[in-house]
């Protein structure tokens, strides 16, 4: 069984092109979903893509080796395996 440690989307205005998409006025741009800590892999991504339609979701093991390249539309979600 996956438990959901961690969940995190990373987007910081020094490494955002100027083609990286923008929030709507007054709205800010989520980042991070502790509120789907503790569920199941399948219920975290569906929160995550109500939150952001284009997400680019990647699940990982706890401590593996992730990739540097910047994505505007990944978020990466890092879980603990249970048996």
């Amino acid at each position: 069984m996956k438990i959901l440690i961690s969940v995190k989307f990373r987007l910081t205005e020094s490494r955002m092109s100027c083609a990286a998409p923008k929030a709507p006025a007054g709205e800010e741009k989520k980042t991070s979903w502790p509120e789907v800590v503790g569920k199941s892999i399948e219920e975290s991504k569906e929160i995550i893509l109500k939150d952001m339609p284009n997400a680019d979701i990647d699940v990982l093991p706890a401590g593996s080796a992730m990739t540097l390249d910047f994505r505007t539309n990944r978020v990466r979600i890092i879980v603990d395996t249970v048996a």
